[in-house]
């Protein structure tokens, strides 16, 4: 007999271990390893297109690259981290759990979430909010 997990299917992305990035250049590469990652593997119909960073402490933030922003969806229980997307972006907090930052605010960001990353996983289909766009890195 097979049970419901047997027959589940297997996630489309898996999650990966992070790495810290300790420059702004190891974030560059780290950006265009993740951009020719989507390209290859994104259909150019799907939307809700981003990375999962899966917080070491505790909680999970949904990022979105656009042209001209950087959409962040901070889930509840990742929320400790708000003072920290402050410190590296000087962006406000908002109202709910989007952010919208300036898309040169990128690398700054990424620096500033190194050391609290436990893994990343490419994401497909997840709701970034009203403002946001499907876009890529």
């Amino acid at each position: 007999m097979t049970s419901p997990s047997d027959t589940a299917p297997q996630p489309r992305f898996r999650p990966r271990p992070w790495t810290h990035l300790e420059t702004p250049q190891d974030v560059e590469l780290w950006i265009d390893e993740h951009n020719r990652a989507l390209q290859e593997l994104v259909k150019p119909t799907e939307t809700g297109v981003g990375i999962l960073f899966t917080l070491a402490e505790g909680g999970d933030v949904y990022m979105q690259t656009t042209d001209d922003a950087v959409v962040l969806d901070v889930e509840p229980d990742a929320g400790w981290i708000a003072p920290l997307i402050t410190a590296a972006t000087g962006a406000e907090p908002p109202r709910g759990q989007v952010w919208v930052l300036p898309s040169d605010r990128l690398v700054q960001l990424i620096l500033g979430l190194s050391t609290l990353v436990l893994s990343t996983t490419l994401v497909v289909g997840h709701p970034f909010g009203a403002r946001a766009r499907r876009g890529a890195y």
